[in-house]
């Protein structure tokens, strides 16, 4: 049996156009981030100019109004470029999905004036974005995060570090939800920093165990001075915003788990069916076989499921509780089926020579990223049984 080339995932797409828009898409990943992908991974290398090439290429603002330089594309779509760019290079995938989420509350709920002064830039403009919302004390527990931004005049002054926070250090605007009001969910409002604004700095970025390219760091606000009109929404906001926008958020966070997923399977069916045991292809034993057949299922269903929750945000009908399960599922399958490649691969799938054991390092911090999926299966569960009593 001859090895077997992984084929590219067929997908139903809406349109000519998100059609032509994924062979592009296919065709950048070939030529520009598959070859080094490895390589800069272990350097730790952010690609920053290939991010300026998505940019130029209408990559980086898909979901967006194009009045303000975005594409107009459903989430159904969008989504499906995500997968792509993640099967191509993790870091890729989940940078646009946090850029795209950075630009959410803006797009969202600015104001007209403040949407046609600053979005064009971040759509379209070569910018890179960050969000700032988890900090050194509060990550699941958002609300009670601590960043201060203090009423002056017609500024806001923020002070507090915000933690975890990808692009950290390199990103040219931050969207930071700070505390305005009193404790809990209603004091927190958005803002939109400049990633050059006086008092903005970055510590070392974090040593991670994946995901190396994609720099995460600490983010300090000291004194950092900025008008109202950067103020997004109204007062008080702000944690309202930041929910909506993970919403989305997750399904992006689906999207690359599934690209990652398929991305190891397509190595184990190549290995499998390349590699000679006993004088036969071990895709011939059964026991493989089936566990072959297992990943592919998994993955199956978690496409359809972050679909299913897309095509909803898309008809503008209730998704939160799709899109937790769409991201609970998917990053445990992405989990589940990096570990099984390396165990299709066996000794050499514990090697830095063939990508898998990447694949399975990073796979792991999907599980977290964006809401824990212990946090998932809370918000499913009060979708099903109501709030937690007290």
């Amino acid at each position: 049996m001859p090895d077997r080339a992984p084929q590219p995932v067929d997908r139903q797409l809406p349109t000519d156009e998100a059609r032509d828009l994924i062979s592009l898409v296919r065709e950048i990943a070939q030529r520009e981030i598959v070859p080094h992908a490895a390589a800069e991974e272990d350097a730790g290398h952010f690609p920053r100019e290939l991010f300026a090439l998505l940019s130029e290429s209408g990559l980086l603002g898909l979901p967006y109004d194009s009045e303000y330089g975005g594409g107009d594309q459903p989430y159904e779509v969008y989504l499906q470029v995500l997968e792509e760019l993640a099967a191509a290079r993790l870091t890729v995938g989940l940078g646009v999905s946090v850029h795209s989420l950075s630009c959410h509350a803006l797009a969202q709920y600015g104001s007209k004036e403040r949407q046609a002064e600053y979005l064009p830039a971040m759509l379209g403009g070569g910018l890179l974005g960050a969000y700032g919302l988890s900090e050194p004390s509060s990550g699941s527990d958002a609300a009670s995060l601590r960043t201060k931004a203090v009423r002056e005049g017609d500024d806001w002054v923020l002070h507090g570090t915000k933690a975890w926070i990808t692009h950290g250090g390199i990103a040219d605007f931050y969207t930071v939800m700070a505390r305005t009001g009193g404790e809990g969910a209603r004091g927190i409002t958005a803002f939109l920093v400049p990633g050059d604004a006086e008092g903005l700095s970055a510590a070392v970025p974090e040593k991670k165990m994946g995901m190396k390219g994609s720099p995460t760091a600490q983010i300090h606000l000291d004194g950092v001075r900025i008008s109202d009109d950067r103020r997004i929404g109204d007062e008080g906001q702000g944690f309202a915003i930041a929910l909506s926008a993970l919403d989305s958020g997750r399904l992006g966070i689906a999207a690359c788990a599934i690209g990652l997923a398929q991305a190891a399977l397509d190595e184990a069916v190549a290995y499998a069916t390349g590699r000679l045991q006993f004088g036969r292809p071990i895709a011939d034993f059964q026991g493989l076989r089936f566990m072959l057949a297992d990943m592919a299922t998994q993955i199956e269903a978690g496409r359809a499921l972050y679909l299913a929750a897309a095509r909803l945000r898309d008809a503008g009908r209730p998704f939160s509780k799709q899109a937790a399960m769409a991201k609970l599922h998917c990053t445990d399958t992405a989990m589940k089926v990096t570990t099984d490649a390396v165990q299709v691969l066996g000794g050499y799938g514990y090697t830095a020579d063939f990508p898998v054991e990447r694949y399975m390092r990073e796979a792991k911090v999907l599980q977290i990223v964006e809401g824990t999926n212990q946090i998932q299966r809370m918000v499913i569960a009060r979708h099903l049984a109501g709030p937690e009593s007290r």
